[in-house]
């Protein structure tokens, strides 16, 4: 199913079957995403080995979340580090970039965990166990440089998504559990009002009679 909601473009499935579906000349400007990967969530999210191996063939820059004793499997240029703020020295999630800078970079934001916590981000709670902050994902987005549109090929709750369409840019989103693709689609629309309240109608035309 395709939903598209202002500059988003939203699909419910698998992402490889999704981009199956695409012409070989598809191209998007950043992939920031965060995949199952194997920790305690692998099983509920469908981890499996290779989940991320497609994005080999997507030439753009990719910043990806990996936070397990499993090595991230693919070539990256710079490893970042989220500090979730939560005054434990071992709160922190990796995040790797391929295809850009090398210079290693912090972002710290408050960990979201619960409707508290997501009210002091500035965001409400999706029930998403991985729910990421919107200052995250704008930072992560901002590390993209002049990208225009930004694909997530996991897109959960819809977090990346409603980061995007503030920041101006067009979204690309898969997610494969009906139950979160419909969360992300009303946050996402309500991010396109939001922006829509911003921008200043055309003027009309002054035509004059005399």
């Amino acid at each position: 199913m395709k939903v598209e909601i202002g500059d988003a473009t939203l699909y419910l499935g698998d992402c490889i079957d999704v981009m199956k579906q695409w012409p070989p000349c598809f191209k998007v400007s950043a992939v920031i995403t965060d995949p199952p990967y194997p920790d305690w969530l692998a099983e509920e999210y469908c981890y499996y080995d290779g989940i991320i191996d497609f994005l080999n063939n997507l030439d753009c820059k990719q910043l990806v979340f990996w936070s397990t004793k499993v090595e991230f499997p693919l070539n990256y240029s710079a490893r970042h580090i989220w500090d979730k703020k939560t005054g434990c020295g071992s709160e922190y999630e990796f995040l790797f970039e391929r295809n850009g800078q090398k210079n290693y970079k912090m972002a710290r934001f408050y960990f979201i965990n619960s409707e508290v916590a997501a009210k002091f981000n500035g965001d409400v709670w999706t029930g998403h166990k991985s729910q990421k902050p919107i200052g995250l994902m704008r930072w992560c987005i901002e590390q993209a440089g002049n990208a225009e549109t930004i694909f997530d090929p996991f897109m959960g709750s819809g977090t990346t998504g409603v980061a995007a369409i503030q920041m101006g840019k067009k979204f690309i989103g898969i997610e494969r559990e009906p139950k979160y693709f419909d969360i992300a689609c009303k946050r996402i629309e309500q991010a396109s009002k939001q922006v829509d309240m911003f921008i200043e109608p055309p003027k009309q035309e002054q035509v004059s009679f005399l």
